[in-house]
């Protein structure tokens, strides 16, 4: 029984898992999109989606919050500066997930994990 399990294990340790989200995150943040399993990218979606309400908030200890996810203060600072003020209008939904089809090898799901583009852009 499952009861009041929140998150997927994925077939990972907790900490082995955790650092694979955070390196998804980290490097959507950097490129804006990237190619995954859609078991990781729903996974990784809840990371992104609060790393960034974080971010809009701006204060410094917003950035302390995101630096304690990201371990990266120049990642940091550029989600706090330029990917937040983007989606200050939005509340919420800022990640996008396409799918891509089947793995060639094993058959596993493909999907395009992405932040959301706005108007401007």
């Amino acid at each position: 029984m499952r009861h009041r399990v929140k998150n997927k294990t994925l077939n990972k340790y907790a900490s082995h898992r955790i650092a694979m989200l955070r390196n998804i995150a980290r490097e959507v943040f950097e490129h804006g999109t990237i190619i995954t399993t859609a078991p990781k990218a729903k996974a990784a979606r809840v990371l992104i989606e609060k790393i960034i309400t974080k971010a809009k908030r701006g204060d410094i200890w917003s950035r302390r919050l995101i630096d304690r996810e990201l371990h990266d203060r120049r990642l940091t600072n550029k989600v706090v500066d330029e990917i937040a003020p983007k989606f200050n209008d939005r509340n919420g939904g800022y990640t996008r997930i396409l799918k891509l089809g089947q793995r060639r090898g094993d058959g596993a799901e493909m999907v395009l994990l992405q932040l959301v583009k706005t108007e401007e852009e």
